[in-house]
């Protein structure tokens, strides 16, 4: 069993920066894609960025640029940098993994307020 916790969300201005954590439990494995989505209200959730065990990196067209993905395996903890934060960042941010299907492990969601 495999759990994810986010932390790090908040309330920041306008091109203010904050970064996410998720930290993997029970039998989180360093080979796991990770992946941090998010969704505003009214609006489908939508993959933000992702990171594959051998480091690889994918964004999303309107975060490129501004957003880091990395991951830290000894810590089982996986970042998400960002910066240069709009209001239309606001939105409740998830980190998912996939271990016996694609993205069938959630975290709980931190919620990233820019105003």
């Amino acid at each position: 069993h495999v759990q994810l916790v986010e932390s790090g969300g908040g309330s920041v201005q306008a091109g203010g920066s904050l970064r996410l954590s998720c930290t993997g439990f029970g039998s989180w494995r360093s080979t796991y894609c990770m992946a941090w989505f998010r969704q505003a209200p009214g609006e489908e959730r939508e993959r933000v960025a992702r990171i594959d065990s051998d480091g690889s990196t994918k964004y999303t067209d309107s975060v490129k640029g501004r957003f880091t993905i990395s991951r830290d395996n000894a810590k089982n903890t996986v970042y998400l940098q960002m910066n240069s934060l709009e209001s239309e960042d606001t939105a409740l941010y998830y980190c998912a993994t996939s271990v016996r299907a694609i993205y069938d492990t959630w975290g709980q969601g931190t919620q990233v307020t820019v105003s």
